[in-house]
């Protein structure tokens, strides 16, 4: 019997129709499978079979030059539940441990409280999440090893549900210290290197990835390495700690006290070339300064008056002129081929004649350019090559990538004026980073000798030293003997007589050079709307035996601008400070040596100074060791050679002694011990006296002392 057609067609429709519903439960279950189980499922692959899994390395440290670290490679995780892994028997037991779990959580993450841990993981166990995030932000290793310690997530993750995601997240443990310079990673470790230390020796640090894969060995699935990984070598810098925070507090607050927009400094060993200071401060929107750009190796700018000391240079070097030849620099006010020069006191009738060493020591734009100009103005190739041969226009070609190349032109028809040459002498029409002009300071210092700037002492690997980074000489002498001393010489007066007068210190002679100037409009680091001032100080010291240079460079909007006052001031603060901070180091190193640096004593109670200065193993004399040091002795304390000799005052409870030069306390003791009532203003040691010394003492009159 022949089936009828519609039975057929009935048939044939019902297992099209089973097909399609098959076909549509097989596409759904992929569907489910692909990303609602994505996880799960990758999890268990990974159970089972993962050829050549690339393991990664850790990166190598970045250390200080005396081992503290600074740039280091951390692990963070994010935590997440499978709320399907356990079956039945984990959800009961997650039930059960609820109240245990969610205090535990609260005690770790004090920012949700309990009850919202509990809502959070309530609602993932509704939704029966595979990959439920527990906590929004990136944990600690720490943190992550006490979430483990919880009831439920101590479990496997197949048996308990509990897992994470870890990353390797970069570090610094001193915050922004040296921010810019040791560099930055991107946000996902694995991209790499971003900029500064990091990027230059990204090769180094990264290490070499390995390989494994998973084989099932007597049931029991095993990671056989192919090939380790290799980790990476770490780097020793130049940076120090110390000297950094000494300098980085000392450039923020004179920032903050002028309201400048951009500051740099850097401080660099002068016989090794090692930087052992860097600080880029910006000022962001909010008013805080931060570490945004390095500009001190990036920021091409106009150097000012401290690109005088190159001119003189020149024309020293060339014979042009002396260090005291005279130059007319009239009222401040001089006709410099149709344009207008002037010195910075041309209101108050200018300096008139003046030497060219009281030229850099008043920083006469009249008389710097005028010297040049006169002897160059016909050959201005010649200024210019001379000025190549100094090296301040030498690329240094740093380990800091971003590094700015010193613009100084050579003259040709196309690009030169009248006035050029005389603007180019005091710093103007030429772009040098700062911490070019370090490096030409720091040959000065180094009697010649120009030394590549350093941020790399070594390459290690544990305690063995696989590289370490030699001293690069850039030019074995930048000019003859002669015009190095001259210079050197001129350069301590600047400090010691001239504007520079705030960059220097009372515990030792330093020798550099002030800058002020206006800067152009439009230049990358600079902010829109008004004038803006480049002020400037670079320099060395001690002057006899330098040890440091260091420059500091500060823009600012508007006036008053002092490159003198302003970054002097910084300079002196960061001199000093390191000076005092190695100043005992420096003391046992030279015990038996003529080059012990004797601290500056203020006048007052020399029995404490005796005790104090033997023991840091200086010599006194004046004091006999039997002396009973209990009670207050009064005198002046005067360095001669390698010791400090310690004269008693002559004095008499009747009549007001002499207290310039002591310390407020000191002085405010011996007066009001006299019957008289001491009034301080300033700080720092007592200049004036309101009470002549040698007046009659009249018990409760008032004696006003003022301090600086």
């Amino acid at each position: 019997m022949i089936p009828k057609k519609s039975n057929i067609m009935i048939r044939y429709t019902f297992i099209m129709l089973i097909m399609g519903l098959v076909g549509l439960a097989i596409v759904v279950k992929a569907g489910i499978i692909m990303f609602a189980e994505k996880q799960y499922w990758q999890d268990v692959a990974d159970r089972f079979v993962k050829e050549n899994v690339e393991v990664k390395p850790n990166r190598g440290n970045i250390l200080s030059s005396d081992g503290q670290l600074m740039a280091s490679s951390l692990p963070e995780y994010k935590i997440y539940m499978d709320f399907l892994a356990g079956g039945d028997y984990k959800d009961s037991l997650l039930r059960a441990n609820m109240d245990s779990i969610c205090i535990g959580l609260n005690q770790i993450f004090p920012d949700k409280s309990i009850a919202d841990f509990r809502a959070h993981i309530m609602k993932g166990r509704r939704k029966r999440s595979r990959n439920y995030l527990l906590y929004p932000n990136r944990i600690s290793y720490i943190e992550y090893k006490e979430v483990k310690q919880l009831p439920v997530f101590k479990l496997s993750k197949f048996k308990g549900g509990f897992h994470e995601q870890a990353f390797n997240q970069r570090k610094k443990p001193f915050g922004s210290l040296a921010k810019r310079t040791l560099g930055d990673m991107y946000s996902e470790i694995e991209l790499g290197a971003k900029n500064g230390l990091e990027l230059s020796y990204d090769s180094i640090l990264r290490g070499v990835p390995g390989i494994t894969h998973r084989q099932k060995v007597m049931n029991k699935y095993l990671n056989i390495v192919d090939l380790p990984p290799v980790d990476g070598y770490d780097i020793i810098t130049t940076i120090d700690v110390g000297m950094q925070d000494i300098a980085e507090k000392a450039l923020i607050d004179e920032l903050n006290e002028i309201n400048a927009t951009v500051g740099v400094a850097v401080l660099m060993e002068v016989k090794t070339g090692e930087v052992k200071a860097i600080v880029n401060m910006t000022k962001c929107n909010d008013g805080v300064y931060r570490e945004l750009k390095n500009n001190a190796v990036a920021d091409m700018m106009e150097p000012g008056s401290t690109f005088k000391t190159a001119s003189i240079m020149v024309a020293l070097e060339d014979g042009k002129i002396t260090p005291d030849q005279t130059v007319d620099t009239g009222n401040g006010v001089y006709n410099m081929h149709g344009r207008p020069m002037k010195d910075h006191n041309w209101h108050k009738g200018g300096y008139g004649v003046l030497t060219t060493t009281k030229s850099l020591m008043v920083s006469s734009n009249i008389g710097v350019s005028r010297l040049i100009d006169e002897n160059y103005h016909n050959n201005p190739t010649k200024f210019v090559e001379g000025l190549y041969k100094l090296g301040i226009a030498t690329p240094l070609n740093l380990d800091i990538p971003g590094s700015g190349k010193p613009h100084i032109r050579m003259p040709n028809k196309n690009n030169w004026s009248k006035t050029a040459l005389a603007w180019m002498s005091i710093g103007y029409e030429t772009q040098v980073p700062p911490i070019n002009t370090l490096a030409f300071y720091n040959a000065i210092a180094n009697g010649g000798v120009m030394i590549k700037p350093k941020f790399v002492r070594a390459i290690t690997r544990g305690d063995e030293v696989i590289k370490e980074v030699p001293t690069e000489v850039l030019n074995p002498a930048i000019a003859s003997k002669r015009t190095i001393t001259q210079i050197q010489t001129i350069l301590e007066k600047v400090v010691s007589e001239g504007l520079g007068k705030r960059a220097g210190s009372k515990q030792f002679h330093v020798s550099g050079k002030t800058g002020t100037a206006q800067v152009s409009q439009g230049k990358e680091g600079y902010m829109g709307g008004g004038r803006r001032y480049l002020v400037s100080f670079c320099g060395y010291f001690p002057s006899e035996d330098p040890k440091y240079s260091c420059i500091v460079a500060i823009q600012k909007p508007g006036l008053p601008a002092s490159g003198g006052l302003m970054a002097g001031k910084v300079f002196s603060e960061i001199a000093e400070r390191v000076f005092a901070k190695h100043l005992a180091k420096n003391l046992s190193e030279a015990k038996d040596s003529a080059s012990i640096l004797i601290p500056d004593v203020k006048c007052g109670d020399i029995a404490a100074a005796h005790y104090v200065l033997n023991n840091i193993n200086i010599s006194t004399v004046g004091i006999p060791d039997n002396t009973n040091l209990n009670s207050p002795i009064w005198g002046v304390p005067a360095a001669q050679n390698n010791k400090i000799v310690l004269k008693r005052y002559k004095g008499n409870n009747r009549i007001v002694p002499n207290v310039k030069g002591m310390g407020a306390k000191d002085a405010v003791y011996l007066l009001e011990s006299l019957g008289l009532k001491a009034r301080v203003g300033g700080v720092g040691k007592v200049e004036s006296q309101s009470l002549a010394a040698g007046k009659r003492v009249v018990r409760g009159e008032a004696i006003h002392l003022i301090l600086k």
